[in-house]
């Protein structure tokens, strides 16, 4: 599926853990980096098969005025509703699997002493099955009161709904449990990025 040399780093954490601190810097360094929710929400688009399915599955009430899915009342259903969550994945997950896959085998090929290193960047990386073909687990994990503040701040939650959002997903401890490299992000970037940058050099320099 993914050409030789490559080398495949899966990266996950919670919702608000600062995924995208770590991406861009993945992606500065040189890293080809797939977005598992972006390719989802092309899948949603009208026209799509992902998104037909879904409109029937939740109504059009879920949709905006132009006819596209609004994320944000789908979202409010299917994160108090853990049956509709796991009903919603089941139509999205296939269609993203089969992108993602053809994202990898299209990728460049490298060499012994410069592989091309490709991330997959997915909250939901484990429960996916996507950490079976990577070379590493990366997990980026955040204390649980700056998770809160980010949501609040960057995405305009209430505490409430904040909250609702990071106790639908299984508790970060289970994905450290399975990581490969833990990415330790408290607020400092500088911090952050150094971490990723030493991880780095040992995947190009291995």
């Amino acid at each position: 599926m993914s050409n030789k040399y490559n080398y495949i780093i899966g990266l996950t954490g919670n919702i608000a853990c600062g995924k995208s601190t770590v991406v861009a810097e993945l992606q500065r360094l040189g890293a080809y980096v797939i977005d598992a929710d972006q390719v989802t929400r092309q899948l949603q688009q009208p026209g799509q098969p992902v998104y037909d399915s879904v409109v029937a599955m939740f109504g059009t009430h879920i949709l905006l005025s132009d006819g596209q899915i609004n994320r944000r009342a789908l979202g409010e259903i299917v994160f108090t509703d853990v049956i509709k969550l796991r009903a919603l994945e089941a139509l999205i997950h296939p269609a993203v699997h089969q992108h993602i896959r053809q994202w990898l085998a299209n990728l460049p090929s490298g060499t012994p002493k410069k592989p091309v290193v490709a991330v997959i960047d997915a909250i939901k990386l484990i429960e996916s099955g996507w950490s079976a073909i990577c070379n590493a687990v990366w997990v980026v994990t955040a204390p649980r009161d700056l998770q809160i503040e980010r949501l609040c701040r960057t995405r305009n939650m209430s505490h409430a709904e904040a909250v609702t959002r990071i106790d639908a997903q299984a508790p970060q401890a289970d994905k450290v449990a399975v990581a490969d490299i833990v990415i330790h992000n408290h607020g400092d970037i500088a911090d952050t990025l150094l971490q990723v940058q030493q991880h780095w050099q040992t995947i190009v320099h291995h």
